[in-house]
């Protein structure tokens, strides 16, 4: 016995629930909205029962299998892909996945990355990057990645060869403090005896003994002065930070590593 196709020109309602929060009533109801009080499977029967909506593989001889290839394909009236999202899509709990995360772009994480390899878990670990309006020039952007320590801290590398002035970025003068500089120096290939002589208008000066000629690496750190200071250790959970939230993004509370 064949069924003719049910028309819904309103809201398809199944069961006694009242979603007039999503799907609205009256005036503000939603054209073509449903709502399934029970289970809800689409496609074939899946072979598992731990989700109120299962999207399975389709199982129907009407549909037209495309070959795979991403994006809508002239012809088909199927995608190659079981569930797709054109648009934002939110989690507000866990996202379970048994089988591989493809990310065809950034993969970002404000906490902590965990893998479980052998049924424990490790921690994976992510660059943390800071991306803030440039210091000295308009309509620019500065990004860095940061480096983990006990201070708002960035960097500068580097090596010289017959050369006794490191040039600092030129953001650096309003983006560190200079009194906070340090400078690490390895010599290359002989001993030089290299010494810092001064800091003066972002330039690092150096000096070596006499006769020999600079030929050496070199690593500056500074602190940040346009963030406060960090407090490195305080007592309480993570909400009790007695700083400035607002210059902190941390999420997720349990960041040790614990069976």
């Amino acid at each position: 016995m064949k069924v003719p196709d049910l028309e819904v020109k309103k809201t398809l309602y199944v069961g006694i629930g009242d979603p007039t929060l999503t799907l609205g009533k009256g005036p503000t109801q939603v054209r073509g909205g449903a709502y399934l009080e029970g289970p809800a499977v689409f496609g074939a029967p899946p072979p598992f029962t731990v989700a109120n909506v299962a999207i399975a593989k389709l199982k129907n001889s009407d549909v037209i299998q495309p070959p795979f290839i991403p994006g809508a394909i002239a012809g088909f009236n199927h995608s190659p892909y079981s569930l797709a999202v054109d648009g934002d899509a939110c989690i507000f709990n866990n996202l379970t996945v048994n089988q591989q995360v493809e990310v065809g772009s950034n993969l970002i994480a404000q906490g902590e990355v965990v893998a479980r390899v052998l049924g424990r878990p490790h921690i994976l670990s992510i660059k943390k990057d800071f991306d803030i309006a440039h210091p000295t020039k308009e309509g620019w952007r500065l990004t860095h990645a940061c480096v983990e320590g006990p201070e708002a801290a960035v960097y500068h590398r580097g090596s010289l060869i017959n050369n006794n002035q490191i040039h600092l970025p030129e953001y650096w003068t309003k983006l560190v403090d200079e009194d906070s500089i340090t400078v690490n120096i390895t010599p290359k290939k002989y001993h030089q005896n290299i010494i810092v002589t001064k800091i003066e208008n972002n330039i690092i000066y150096l000096s070596e003994k006499e006769g020999l000629d600079i030929n050496c690496y070199y690593h500056v750190y500074a602190e940040r002065i346009d963030t406060e200071k960090l407090i490195v250790e305080y007592e309480g959970d993570i909400e009790d930070y007695p700083g400035d939230n607002n210059q902190r993004s941390i999420v997720g509370w349990n960041y040790d590593l614990r069976d």
